[in-house]
């Protein structure tokens, strides 16, 4: 209960600083609105932001579930050949450091400016996919060695013990790379969205940048609340999703 009310009380109380500070200072509503102009824009802007808040969501869901199927991919291809695994890694590291606002324009030219969702998703997979892929080879190669030997020892094949000991060590790494790549998943669709700049794309960050060019700054304090919300609820889920797993495998 007290982790709960701790950050609940220490929130109301800078909301209430906020409050105060703002009308005693007479700050200007467009350069910074108290909390209770953005509560009002956030409640008449409602049904607008959740259905961009939507939008951008199910991007990053999609990049999640791609990121996450090739990076596995690529993991196990590393952990079944060295060679692979020394050809791989570097490129791997070099998608990790590219800004994807400078990958944003090119991305938008091979998907195609009628399509500009198809870039967002790719973009969004470029920055979820590292920390998946990270955890993935860490933990293949985090099986108990006495048991790499027991498996050498009865000759099993390399595919067998990538299939039946390393991947199952690697479950814990797995499940604390998605949780990483999850937020980063949403985090690469919104800058995506920057990156895009184009109304056909409607999510938050559309949003944002619409409320900014109007200098309605309670709408775009009132984007990043709702962008706020979804990312702690997205990761409060796996959060849950972690333990659950964590359970099942010590289980096993």
């Amino acid at each position: 209960m007290l982790d709960l009310a701790a950050p609940l009380a220490l929130t109301l109380l800078l909301l209430a600083g906020w409050e105060i500070a703002c009308r005693a200072m007479a700050v200007p509503a467009y350069f910074l609105p108290p909390p209770s102009a953005v509560a009002v824009a956030l409640a008449r802007n409602l049904p607008a932001l959740a259905d961009a808040a939507w939008r951008t969501l199910s991007v990053a869901l999609i990049a999640l579930v791609v990121a996450s199927l090739i990076a596995q991919a690529l993991a196990v291809l590393t952990a079944l050949s060295p060679l692979l695994d020394r050809a791989i890694r570097p490129l791997a590291s070099v998608v990790q450091v590219t800004p994807v606002v400078a990958l944003a324009p090119l991305v938008l030219i091979w998907a195609g400016l009628d399509h500009p969702e198809r870039a967002l998703v790719a973009l969004a997979v470029v920055v979820a996919f590292f920390p998946i892929f990270s955890g993935a080879t860490a933990g293949l190669r985090a099986a108990d060695p006495d048991l790499e030997r027991l498996f050498e020892l009865y000759g099993a094949s390399r595919w067998r013990k990538v299939t039946r000991l390393r991947l199952p060590s690697a479950v814990p790494f797995l499940l604390e790379g998605h949780k990483v790549g999850a937020g980063l998943s949403l985090i690469g669709a919104v800058v995506a969205e920057f990156g895009a700049g184009s109304g056909g794309v409607r999510g938050l960050a559309w949003q944002i940048l619409d409320a900014g060019n109007k200098l309605q700054t309670a709408r775009m304090i009132a984007a990043l609340v709702v962008l706020g919300a979804m990312g702690v609820a997205l990761h409060a889920l796996l959060e849950a999703a972690q333990r659950a797993g964590l359970r099942w495998w010590r289980g096993r």
